[in-house]
């Protein structure tokens, strides 16, 4: 018999953990000869981006016995079409559905396609075990008996969770997961009851073994695997739980793999600070969700949170430099209206995170929040992934504005593309959210917004709307030339910052009259080597080539001013040059290592 498990994920470089986990667990039982269930196991991985029809031939010359999907909300809609197909060139075939987007609303979608075998619900790896063994051996017991199913009678019985240290590890063989993101889990369930979320279903929080944790650890290190994504909800809910790990990746550094984990920032003890402000660099990355810092918002989504102890642990983690940091907002909660969700944003971008991502509720079966919509006055759409329309507080224009205002967050600021230029426009301005705003405005107006652009483009549309915006400003015309001419330096500095560019920007100074400069800094640099050691094997046109070297009148390269008018002030006559190396990047910002260089003489 095969049975086959199918995951159909977002991207390639996703895997489906729970599909593995299925399967693994089933490994620990053997069939009526005595041999691994695993024997009777496929798993088939897909992405939605593949043809269906692919997919449908691919499934089917597989001559699965038994088919089971895993479904979630980015997936559904490909799953629905599949089984509707397959049902009609494999009749023979059972097909079963589990996952969090069918196990809350089973009696619609049995009634939707009734040829469904049945669906599992919950969480599946004892169910899937029952299921196999049933197929394999029909007489032994009644299917209606096997824990967490929904069948065509109804739902057979609720199951309850597994021990963590039940669950076999899921990786043995690296190979298949080469190019792809590693998922690991040492604890199921979550501490707090967050409406919006369906973790906050699962009461029972459990933890995997330590010792068991350490030896799955080691084997990603040793493994030099570049990603390994933990999904527990909340890493950091047991203190002694998250400083072992933190302590052991610490100890076993292999100075390659990086570990990221979703915490809550305002449970992080000073001891854990203090062990994360001494990784390395890269070592560890944060995702922490906030949400809003509207206290009515917080309290209407059962969350709690103290933000100014998380404000501090953000802060605190931020001045070790070692550490990326991945802040979330969600537009459309309960109270939470466009001046409000304009102060959330100015509050958690204050925090200057490495990532901020701008969110939208996503109304989920199953979730207190669908619940209570109503009550909300939560318009949503109906089909996957559930996201707000609107509310009681906030219109569909306002969501409409917030889109492209999340649109210019991810090019401008999340992206790292253009961070001195924008660290100068926020001292312009005064408020981080309205600059985003006004750059959404100006993209809609300009119809940027529909251009599938190339990246210096965007520099280029930058350095536009920084001209209207200093037109706009009550300043003589004076400043405006002066602080245009600033812009486009810092346009420049972040142009070179990521990349060495092969053609030299619209907007950038004429290097011709430093030519000599050039010539003589690189024969030098080919002789003595001081710049730039890492480059010992190359002549000096070979060095001209694969590093920059630009000339600044403003100290661009520079973040500790508290005004436009201090940077004009620290303009030099004779420009300061800058080494970009790109043998040499911030693992945390990318960024290529910059030297200030002897000023021409």
């Amino acid at each position: 018999m095969k049975v086959l498990l199918v995951g159909i994920n977002a991207k390639y470089i996703h895997s489906n953990p729970a599909i593995y986990s299925l399967a693994a667990y089933a490994g620990k039982f053997n069939d009526d000869n005595g041999e691994s269930l695993c024997r009777h196991i496929e798993i088939a991985e897909y992405t939605i981006n593949q043809q269906l029809t692919d997919i449908e031939a691919d499934i089917y010359k597989k001559k699965p016995d038994v088919v089971a999907f895993s479904c979630y909300i980015w997936n559904i809609f490909a799953i629905y079409d599949l089984i509707c197909d397959l049902h009609k060139v494999m009749p023979e075939v059972p097909i079963w559905l589990g996952g969090p987007e069918v196990s809350f609303d089973p009696d619609k979608l049995l009634q939707r396609f009734p040829y469904l075998a049945g669906i599992m619900i919950g969480e599946g790896e004892q169910t899937f075990v029952e299921l196999i063994q049933w197929y394999l051996s029909k007489e032994a017991c009644s299917l209606a008996s096997i824990a967490g199913l929904y069948l065509s009678s109804g739902y057979t019985k609720e199951r309850a969770g597994l021990s963590m240290d039940d669950i076999p590890f899921l990786y043995h063989d690296l190979n298949e997961f080469e190019n792809r993101i590693i998922y690991y889990e040492s604890s199921r369930g979550c501490p707090f009851r967050c409406k919006y979320c369906l973790s906050s279903i699962d009461k029972q929080l459990r933890f995997r073994n330590l010792e068991l944790v350490k030896q799955e650890l080691q084997f990603f290190l040793d493994k030099k695997v570049p990603q390994v994504k933990f999904i527990d909800r909340t890493f950091n809910a047991k203190h002694e739980h998250a400083m072992t790990v933190w302590r052991y990746i610490k100890e076993h550094d292999n100075g390659i793999t990086n570990f990221h984990f979703e915490i809550s920032a305002d449970l992080l003890t000073d001891e854990e600070i203090e062990l994360l402000q001494s990784m390395r660099e890269g070592l560890v990355q944060l995702e922490i969700g906030v949400q809003s810092t509207n206290p009515d918002t917080i309290h209407a989504i059962n969350r709690r949170m103290d933000l100014d102890r998380l404000r501090d642990a953000v802060r605190r983690v931020n001045a070790g430099n070692n550490i990326h940091q991945h802040l979330d907002l969600i537009a459309g909660l309960p109270f939470e209206d466009y001046k409000s969700f304009h102060k959330s944003f100015n509050d958690v971008y204050s925090m200057k995170p490495e990532q901020l991502q701008l969110g939208f509720l996503k109304v989920l079966k199953g979730s207190a929040m669908e619940k209570e919509a109503g009550e909300y006055g939560i318009a949503y759409r109906d089909t996957p992934p559930y996201e707000v329309l609107y509310t009681k507080w906030l219109s569909y224009d306002d969501v409409i504005r917030l889109k492209q205002i999340e649109e210019m967050v991810e090019l401008f600021y999340n992206s790292g593309q253009f961070s001195y230029t924008i660290w100068f426009l926020e001292l312009l301005t005064k408020d981080a959210f309205l600059l985003y705003e006004k750059l959404a405005a100006f993209y809609e107006e300009m119809g940027y917004l529909q251009t599938s652009s190339k990246r210096i483009a965007h520099y280029e549309y930058l350095l536009e709307f920084i001209n209207g915006l200093l037109m706009e400003m009550n300043i003589d015309t004076r400043t405006v030339e002066e602080l245009s001419k600033v812009c486009r330096e810092y346009l420049v500095f972040d142009c070179y910052l990521r990349e060495n560019m092969k053609s030299v920007p619209s907007f950038a100074e004429d290097v011709k009259p430093y030519k000599s400069y050039l010539r003589e800094f690189y024969q030098q640099e080919e002789n003595e080597r001081i710049y730039l050691p890492a480059y010992s094997l190359y002549d000096s046109r070979q060095l001209a080539k694969m590093t920059h070297v630009d000339f600044f009148h403003y100290p661009v390269w520079r973040k500790d001013f508290v005004s436009a008018k201090n940077i004009i002030e620290e303009k030099t006559e004779q420009p300061q040059p800058i080494l970009f190396d790109y043998k040499e990047r911030n693992v945390i910002t990318k960024d290529c290592r910059i030297v200030k260089l002897p000023k021409l003489h």
